[in-house]
């Protein structure tokens, strides 16, 4: 099969399932199972990927289970997070907003849109194995393996402090800036972003890898200015009353120590 064949075989088999996904989305009136797919889904491109590969090799199998490991524990931690919370509130403000045009818009904007970011965002671990080269594993993989267990750590430890954070009453309204958020804002979108970054750094050590640099920018574009930071920031200025402290402090993505005030 050819690149371009099994690019397009990646994209439908990640359609198919967002498609199954709003169907059933529709069913349960909660579009929110879009988001416990979002992680899961880049480790079956990933897995199609290598499954058309004509030569994954051990780069191939890192590059997998790299992305199967960040991927599943997104999916378990935000499905153990939303467990009994309803719909999220922003897709129930768009069912309220489009009425009985919801469903072909959530299919359009939300499911469609995001079958797409995937297959983009994902493209340095479906080109590395689908144009693997005879490159054996070397510097960049190791400096892409640095930058991904980095990102992981800031991402996971950064979630779990957050919400032994929020499980105790005596923190309610109140910000969190412990650990890793007395550092950044974000340590969990940071490490997202570095996740993708070590995964580029991989795929940039094979002959073509380096032509998807677009990937890990675009996944940071969207933490950043989409709908992970600033989304979220509109939100805490005004159900967190010391909110704007914490923003004259700390860093809103980057790690850094804090600024005195």
């Amino acid at each position: 099969m050819s690149v371009a064949g099994a690019l397009a075989t990646s994209f439908a088999c990640g359609a198919a399932v967002m498609l199954a996904l709003w169907l059933v989305s529709l069913v349960r009136r909660d579009a929110s199972i879009v988001d416990l797919w979002w992680g899961p889904g880049f480790a079956l491109l990933a897995a199609v990927a290598h499954a058309l590969s004509p030569a994954p090799g051990a780069r191939g199998a890192l590059l997998v289970a790299l992305t199967a490991l960040w991927g599943l524990r997104l999916g378990i931690h935000l499905a153990w997070r939303n467990a009994g919370r309803g719909e999220d509130p922003r897709y129930a403000a768009m069912r309220r907003r489009h009425g009985a045009r919801f469903a072909e818009v959530s299919l359009a904007t939300v499911f469609g849109l995001q079958a797409v970011l995937q297959w983009l965002v994902s493209l340095p671990v479906q080109i590395a194995q689908l144009l693997p080269g005879a490159a054996p594993l070397g510097a960049l993989d190791a400096l892409g393996v640095l930058l991904f267990a980095t990102g992981l750590f800031f991402e996971a430890v950064g979630d779990w402090q957050l919400a032994r954070f929020k499980a105790d009453p005596a923190n309610a309204g109140r910000v969190m800036d412990r650990g890793l958020w007395r550092y950044t804002r974000h340590p969990n979108y940071f490490g997202d972003a570095l996740v993708w970054w070590g995964l580029f750094a991989i795929a940039a050590a094979t002959p073509w890898g380096w032509l998807t640099i677009a990937s890990p920018a675009l996944m940071t574009f969207l933490l950043l200015r989409v709908s992970g930071v600033a989304l979220l920031e509109r939100s805490l200025h005004h159900t967190r009353p010391d909110y704007a402290r914490y923003v004259a402090t700390t860093s809103a993505f980057f790690p850094r120590p804090p600024r005195r005030t």
